[in-house]
């Protein structure tokens, strides 16, 4: 976009076919204007319109309380520019937008809904921006994404969020504070919300490396619910590298056409920052994803190691505890010998041919030794005692 555009004359709205019939007044310029979304008719109840403020020359001329203040007070505005921010904002006021700005009807689609891919496309001459804000919610330890979408003509910026969106308002205090950056106009708006975006990046990245030291030492102290906190780290990394990823792309597509456009110098030199941020973002989410990786094949590793350890302690455990039924069961078999010898000639049975004889009682006894001698020995031999 060239540097303070002239504002253009925007012709009549035109009532696409997708658009639903509209309500329409005379604005006093020979034009029907858009009636008021609902909600808009009398300050800014039930309304999604987070702020709204008309600009001219880098200085805010104007701060309407509703869609249509709006409309009407850009276009008492040659040369003004309209920053409009939503908060998930209904089809009503969306279909609004699009027909006082005349924004094409894919674009508005996609701005109704969230879960879209970050992205830059031109619609004439309209860019349509998807962005993925990320925060680091220190609490639960995790990363929250939310989408803003952003329309930016020649002489209108729309963002519209859903959920996590960065601080606008904080962008916007720094674009007043700096009146020579906002007269370059709508694409320097562009480029703020994209350095605010950015920007919201390296908490989550500072974050994200502070949890990975964690788990490192977590997961070389054993700790057993390690293994659940790298793989919903690594999820939340295919979702940030999801959006850090396609903005690379992006913001080259964006510089390549600054010849074309006319960006102002300054402006094209705060967008290659912008770029160089981004990259370096990127990298560190790929090294992310590749850290954690390698975190989870260690922990496999270290886990089957103590697997293995467990198991073989408990093998060595059942063979001691086998060795130990040996050597009682020998000793039982032993003992078992004289006693049951004992048993016999304890029945005292009158035909029993030992009974009265003169060796039968060193006899038995000898009995007993013997036969616990040679169990004795036997089971020696073969290493049960």
């Amino acid at each position: 976009m060239p540097e303070n555009p002239p504002r253009r004359e925007r012709p009549t709205p035109k009532k696409h076919s997708w658009l639903r019939p509209t309500a329409t007044r005379s604005n006093g310029s020979g034009r029907p204007a858009p009636a008021d979304p609902p909600g808009n008719s009398s300050g800014n109840a039930d309304t999604s319109v987070v702020h709204a403020a008309v600009y001219r020359d880098g200085h805010r001329v104007a701060t309407p309380a509703s869609l249509a203040d709006t409309y009407r007070q850009l276009r008492e505005q040659p040369q003004g520019m309209a920053w409009i921010g939503l908060d998930r904002p209904s089809e009503s006021e969306l279909l609004s937008l699009a027909d006082e700005f005349d924004l094409h009807q894919l674009a508005v689609e996609d701005a109704l809904e969230a879960h879209q891919r970050p992205k830059l496309e031109r619609y004439g001459g309209t860019l349509f921006v998807v962005l993925r804000a990320a925060r680091y919610l220190d609490a639960p330890e995790e990363v929250d994404f939310g989408e803003l979408h952003i329309f930016v003509g020649p002489d209108f910026v729309i963002t519209v969020g859903h959920g996590a969106a960065p601080d606008l308002s904080a962008v916007r205090n720094r674009m007043e504070a700096t009146p020579e950056l906002l007269a370059l106009g709508p694409e320097a708006v562009l480029y703020a919300i994209l350095d605010a975006v950015v920007d919201g990046y390296a908490p989550v990245v500072s974050g994200v490396q502070n949890d990975i030291d964690e788990i490192e030492t977590e997961v070389f102290s054993g700790d057993p619910e390690v293994s659940r906190r790298i793989y919903e780290l690594a999820r939340e990394m295919v979702e940030f590298q999801r959006a850090t990823r396609p903005l690379v792309g992006m913001l080259h597509n964006l510089m390549a056409g600054f010849a074309k456009y006319g960006t102002d110098d300054e402006l094209q030199r705060y967008l290659r920052d912008v770029a160089d941020h981004v990259t370096h973002t990127s990298e560190r989410v790929d090294g992310f994803r590749s850290a954690l990786a390698d975190i989870l094949a260690v922990n496999a590793t270290l886990v089957t190691q103590q697997q293995n350890a467990e198991m073989r302690a408990l093998a060595e455990a059942g063979f001691e505890q086998n060795e130990e039924i040996k050597k009682i069961s020998s000793w039982a078999a032993i003992l078992f010998a004289p006693t049951l010898v004992g048993t016999i000639y304890g029945m005292n049975f009158q035909a029993m041919p030992e009974l009265h004889w003169a060796f039968g009682y060193p006899f038995a006894i000898a009995l007993m030794a013997v036969v616990c001698v040679s169990l004795y020995f036997i089971f020696k031999r073969r290493d049960w005692l």
